[in-house]
């Protein structure tokens, strides 16, 4: 048995910048991935990375397997720095293998060449969260069906491409192969589509994918899946449709399953996800967990929140808490870019609140005629007693840069007026907060 000072199993963002971290102070660290095409997590292998690698040379209209070809160089090159800069640590090892507890100080880690064990005094548990797949006759058997790690896999573009999930995923993944030239049918079962956003900002995503050529059907009851004729069939009451490829996005859920929590005195939630308090501690005092695993919000951006959570509980004063966050902006990286921070009007009304609520077409902004992306549209939401932000949607051109700076302005409690007011360079998306906050009145 090997003795650690801590334990991390997942080498996501939270996992690897703590290991890293403790290292550099001297403590001894093991930090266990079930698979080394995983090293790095989620967000440099087969999420945030490799993804917006294709969107951005999809909207260049480059071609299909060239984009696969940089894309996996990319990640390759980032996989292999993100490994070095733990393994090549002296107190730093890195495992390969699966691991679940034996109690709450013990693990057993399942390797190719066999098994072993560890025991930690402190463990982090930052394993991620894996693809929801629904109960669809076929679904798992039926060649040509994959996840969004599988899809980021294809050598060739298909022709037809059919996506189970109208969320934010599925958005994404439909706007760029829509512009790599792939025809796009999105499957949505509800009746809505985009539910957390306002219905204008809905509408004006509907329009953009429409214009792209993607066919968006609501209420869609797929009942099965199968082969036929070389393809998929998607079959629905109204009728069968067959696409070249199924990519199912229907969420994904904490990656808990095999870890036997239970041994080690943690407990999850109804959807397995880890329970823990403020400070990121579960129901066994001597482990945390971190991340999408949490069942939390599923961001790369606060897994490294959730790190400097633990790093100041173990290192600094201990007030660091998830209470301390604030707004949280969120970015689609469809085409042109989905961006929003704060409440909707429909949230922002609910509450109470008297609001004032502007929008302003992108065609108006200098930047984006220059871009040549005149798509979409910028609303703002602000309280008109304390004349305070309460929430932006940005539909746009380099939305997910603009966004940040809304935030900042929020989280200073400063009034809207400083976005009105500031000077911001020439010719630039920024500056359209400018005009957007000047038709408030």
């Amino acid at each position: 048995m090997t003795q650690y000072q801590a334990l991390i199993i997942g080498f996501g963002k939270a996992g690897k910048t703590l290991a890293a971290t403790l290292a550099k102070m001297g403590w001894r660290v093991a930090i266990i991935e079930q698979s080394a095409s995983m090293f790095g997590g989620t967000c440099i292998n087969i999420g945030c990375i490799p993804t917006k690698t294709l969107v951005h040379d999809a909207e260049r209209e480059g071609d299909f397997s060239v984009a696969m070809q940089r894309k996996a160089a990319v990640v390759n090159f980032l996989r292999d720095k993100n490994f070095h800069n733990l393994a090549d640590l002296d107190n730093v090892d890195v495992i390969e293998g699966r691991a679940e507890f034996i109690d709450n100080h013990t693990l057993r880690v399942f390797q190719a060449d066999g098994e072993r064990v560890l025991r930690g005094e402190k463990i982090f548990i930052n394993t991620g969260a894996e693809s929801v797949i629904p109960a669809i006759t076929g679904l798992t058997t039926t060649a040509g069906v994959f996840d969004s790690t599988g899809l980021l896999s294809l050598s060739q573009r298909p022709a037809r491409l059919g996506i189970l999930g109208g969320g934010y995923i599925g958005l994404e993944f439909a706007s760029m192969f829509a512009n790599f030239g792939t025809k796009v049918t999105i499957f949505e079962a509800a009746p809505q589509f985009l539910p957390r956003e306002d219905r204008d900002i809905a509408q004006a995503i509907t329009r953009i994918l429409q214009e792209k050529g993607v066919e968006l059907i609501l209420n869609a009851n797929v009942q099965a899946v199968s082969s036929k004729e070389g393809a998929v069939q998607v079959e629905t009451p109204e009728g069968a449709h067959l696409v070249d490829a199924l990519l199912v996005a229907s969420g994904r859920k904490p990656a808990t399953a095999g870890l036997q929590l239970q041994n080690a005195g943690v407990a999850v939630n109804e959807r397995g996800g880890i329970i823990v308090d403020d400070y990121l501690r579960t129901t066994a005092e001597n482990i945390w967990a971190m991340g999408d695993v949490t069942g939390g919000l599923q961001f790369t951006y606060i897994s490294l929140d959730d790190f400097r959570i633990v790093r100041d509980g173990l290192l600094g004063d201990g007030k660091r808490s998830t209470r301390d966050r604030q707004n949280v902006p969120y970015s689609v990286f469809m085409t042109p870019p989905l961006s929003r921070v704060g409440l909707t009007e429909e949230q922002a009304r609910a509450s109470g609140a008297t609001v004032q609520v502007v929008t302003l077409p992108v065609a108006a902004i200098p930047r984006a005629r220059v871009m040549n992306d005149t798509r979409g549209v910028l609303k703002a939401v602000v309280d008109v007693n304390t004349q305070r932000i309460v929430g932006v949607s940005l539909l746009c051109v380099d939305s997910h840069e603009m966004i940040n700076i809304v935030k900042t302005v929020m989280d200073a409690d400063l009034p809207y007026t400083v976005l009105r007011d500031q000077i911001f360079t020439h010719p630039t998306m920024s500056e359209s907060l400018n005009d957007l906050f000047s038709l408030i009145k």
